[in-house]
């Protein structure tokens, strides 16, 4: 909590931006948990402020991210949900007003930048977080307690996919964005599926890299592929893909003494999209259907996929403010340590990849 703060008993929040990330993940998700109030959010789209107004009345609407630290007395957490390459600055600008802060993934647009806001938020005592929120996807749930248990031998082989049929690019920003801007499948799906990777399977080095641009307007990458070769002897192959009318399996994992395989993709976004809450007895409940299975080819089980668990998060985060901020020895919701490393693998895939990207 702040120094203003501290006779509160809820963290009092601002979310920056309100477009997918702000509308649809994180303001939900803050208005839910009653350790939380969504006090400001700063959207500069009109139409964007008229939503925000509607759906949350108590709080109070404003244009920018400067305006919320014009208010950040009255503030404990700042939440940013814009555009990758105002992560570094705004996160800087926050600590620096004495508040706590989350930083959607990426973290930041280059690694060193997201060391340096680890470094600064250690000397000012403040808690800094990574929103990577697809740790808590049900079928990641399913699958992490799977190679808990030891149900596939030794894993040899991770296949992880994010693809999707989107020929046209809906946001402004990511239409103008360059890689150096953090635009990009790389910075957006990526970031999720190098980072559930690395969770599962330990640190990595990028041994081989595909980037291309696909469609017309795309100035960075919508058609990737990574091939990871982690320390404890897993490969994972990571895949990308903006531009894809066949969609491949979620996940395949392969081991010693079997395999797992599950289509389809978590459904707490389009839950929430459809105008659903997390306080809903169905809300991250995948439909049976979608189950994935486990086995050898002609003895498969059908495995029913966990609940997903994007509330997690903001669980996690509001115990460990609330136990004293980062003196507490509660565990952050998301270590952003392990944000930097995403980043290098992303900045080592990059360098791999740049005699086919014409850089």
């Amino acid at each position: 909590m702040t120094g203003t703060g501290a006779e509160h008993t809820t963290i009092r929040t601002a979310v920056v931006g309100f477009g997918l990330s702000g509308r649809v993940f994180h303001a939900p998700l803050i208005a839910a948990d009653a350790r939380f109030s969504l006090d400001i959010i700063a959207t500069s789209d009109a139409g964007r402020q008229a939503a925000a107004l509607e759906r949350y009345p108590g709080a109070t609407v404003v244009p920018d991210g400067d305006a919320v630290l014009a208010l950040a007395g009255n503030l404990d957490l700042v939440v940013l949900g814009t555009p990758p390459a105002t992560h570094y600055p705004l996160a800087k600008a926050a600590l620096e007003a004495g508040l706590d802060v989350v930083v959607d993934k990426p973290f930041t647009v280059r690694s060193a930048e997201g060391q340096e806001l680890i470094e600064l938020a250690e000397r000012l005592g403040r808690v800094l977080s990574v929103f990577q929120n697809r740790r808590w996807d049900g079928d990641f749930l399913t699958l992490r307690k799977l190679l808990a248990g030891g149900a596939l031998g030794s894993v040899t082989r991770f296949e992880s996919r994010f693809e999707r049929w989107s020929p046209e690019i809906s946001k402004a920003w990511k239409a103008d964005a360059t890689a150096a801007d953090g635009g990009g499948v790389l910075f957006d799906l990526g970031s999720h599926l190098i980072d559930q990777a690395l969770q599962l399977f330990g640190p990595a080095t990028v041994v081989h890299t595909e980037l291309q641009a696909r469609r017309p307007e795309e100035r960075a990458d919508d058609d990737c592929f990574l091939a990871l070769r982690h320390q404890s002897g897993v490969i994972s192959h990571l895949t990308m893909n903006m531009l894809c009318a066949q969609q491949g399996p979620r996940f395949r994992v392969l081991g010693s003494t079997g395999g797992f395989t599950k289509h389809g993709v978590d459904p707490q976004e389009p839950y929430i999209v459809a105008g659903g809450s997390p306080l809903d007895a169905d809300y991250g409940v995948e439909a049976p259907e979608w189950a994935g299975v486990l086995g050898r080819d002609g003895h498969l089980d059908t495995l029913p996929t966990e609940r997903g668990a994007y509330p997690e998060f903001y669980r996690l985060l509001a115990e460990k403010i609330l136990d004293g901020g980062a003196a507490s020895t509660l565990p952050l919701p998301v270590n952003p340590a392990d944000a930097v490393e995403v980043l290098k693998l992303i900045e080592q895939a990059r360098e791999l990849a740049s005699p086919q990207m014409g850089n």
